[in-house]
């Protein structure tokens, strides 16, 4: 169809294999041209030549681009795909630096281009149908986030900690179900795998709503959890978005017969339930978002500006593992 948007990819390593697919399922959209430096490794071209460098994209003459190769490359090829006039997606962290990030989001401002950045989780079922129950308010006033996003070393990233790779995920996805941002944060990271870069950072914050966060965030870990718990006045959501699953505990409302523990007991243990809603793969309803955005449609892409905000976050919780302060961010 003469319509489609024409889309290219740069970067077809283990995240963009999965672009590629996703780009040739979605309606709208025809993948038209493919680069990556390293050449095909896990044969996704199909009848595309693979181009060595992002101008050969730029020359197949796209509307729209997604950018998938290590963090410190962002910068360039972006640069490059705004001055061309093509709107751009770009893996998280939107940059190796804020300094880079900010040059990245005014040159597609000034463009007047579409720049989105891949916070994936913000389209996890889980969270998408979590931040629909707290905007309903379901849960009341927000007391504490509390992620925990643990597992073994990813043998892919090279480039960044986990902060910078994992983190900026917790902090985003926290401020966007909140609709809040951080105003403090403190953290402590380790060194524990023999890279230049931490493999575990602890963080604490707070909210402008005055809400309490913490994050735990490691590479070290043998079990595999990405898990949101989110606890309010009247109970906890708990987001489990490796399954998924969003589970709403209740604050109970029968009183307790026992004299001495009635005296202080706070809330007490109500129902549980599971909700069960539609699941559908995160990264299909993340493309279908920038196509969307690409075509002037209402859309929840996470722009440019939102991503850098979670980078400077991130900067600001390494700022205090290096200096044992708070930082106001």
């Amino acid at each position: 169809m003469a319509d489609d948007l024409r889309a290219g990819l740069l970067g077809i390593g283990m995240m963009g294999r999965h672009h590629a697919r996703v780009l040739r399922e979605i309606d709208g959209v025809d993948l038209v041209a493919i680069a990556d430096p390293a050449g095909d490794p896990h044969g996704v071209s199909g009848d595309l030549d693979v181009h060595p460098d992002v101008e050969g994209l730029i020359a197949a003459g796209i509307d729209m681009a997604v950018v998938a190769v290590p963090t410190r490359f962002h910068e360039d090829a972006a640069l490059k795909l705004a001055s061309a006039g093509v709107h751009t997606f770009v893996e998280k962290p939107i940059a190796e630096t804020v300094e880079a990030g900010r040059r990245m989001t005014e040159a597609f401002a000034q463009a007047g281009l579409v720049g989105a950045v891949g916070h994936i989780e913000r389209f996890n079922p889980a969270l998408q149908e979590l931040r629909r129950r707290l905007a309903a308010g379901e849960l009341g006033s927000v007391y504490q986030v509390a992620t925990r996003r643990q597992g073994p070393f990813p043998a892919r990233i090279a480039d960044v900690g986990v902060g910078k790779d994992l983190a900026t995920h917790d902090i985003d996805l926290t401020a966007w179900v909140t609709q809040s941002d951080y105003t403090r944060v403190f953290a402590q990271t380790a060194f524990k795998s023999g890279r230049k870069h931490e493999d575990m950072i602890a963080v604490t914050g707070r909210l402008e709503s005055g809400a309490v966060v913490s994050h735990l965030v490691n590479w070290l870990s043998p079990m595999k959890e990405r898990v949101t718990v989110v606890t309010g006045e009247k109970g906890a959501f708990v987001a489990d978005t490796a399954t998924g699953d969003l589970t709403f505990y209740a604050n109970g409302t029968i009183p307790l017969e026992w004299e001495s523990v009635s005296a202080f007991r706070g809330v007490s243990e109500g129902d549980v339930t599971r909700y069960a809603f539609a699941k559908r793969e995160p990264l299909r309803v993340e493309h279908e978002a920038f196509r969307d955005a690409v075509l002037g449609e209402p859309s929840d892409i996470v722009t440019m500006q939102q991503g850098l905000r979670a980078l400077e976050v991130v900067e600001a919780t390494l700022e205090s593992a290096r200096s044992g302060e708070a930082v106001a961010v």
